[in-house]
């Protein structure tokens, strides 16, 4: 998949979603040098960010930054339970786009995150 310039989804060398337990999912982000650089950096990836995007609370956002691998990892609640009656991604697997599509770089200071595309 493309993404447009300055996004995540752009920037990461690839960006994946799953579960993390029936009640939790976590995304990957997987990174080079360069962008392990620019991913880190200050609010970029700060759980209260990542809690607007997704709707939950910062709190409960836990962001991992595994330097010897290149990787960050993002875990918060699932919106429902794995498998629950309403749940549209069994395995949590497409929850990655939104934060694949949204620009890297805020527009302004405590701003929504926007994703270049939404899904219905």
């Amino acid at each position: 998949m493309t993404y447009a310039p300055g996004t995540f989804g752009h920037i990461a060398t690839d960006i994946r979603s799953k579960n993390a337990g029936p009640f939790w999912l976590t995304i990957d982000i997987f990174c080079d040098e360069d962008s392990w650089t620019e991913l880190t950096a200050a609010e970029v990836i700060a759980p209260d960010r990542i809690a607007r995007l997704y709707s939950v609370t910062a709190e409960d956002v836990n962001v991992y930054l595994l330097p010897e691998l290149l990787v960050i990892k993002i875990s918060f609640p699932r919106p429902v339970r794995q498998a629950g009656p309403t749940d549209r991604d069994l395995h949590a697997g497409q929850q990655f786009v939104l934060l694949a599509e949204t620009e890297v770089h805020e527009q302004g200071a405590g701003s929504t995150p926007t994703p270049t595309a939404r899904y219905a």
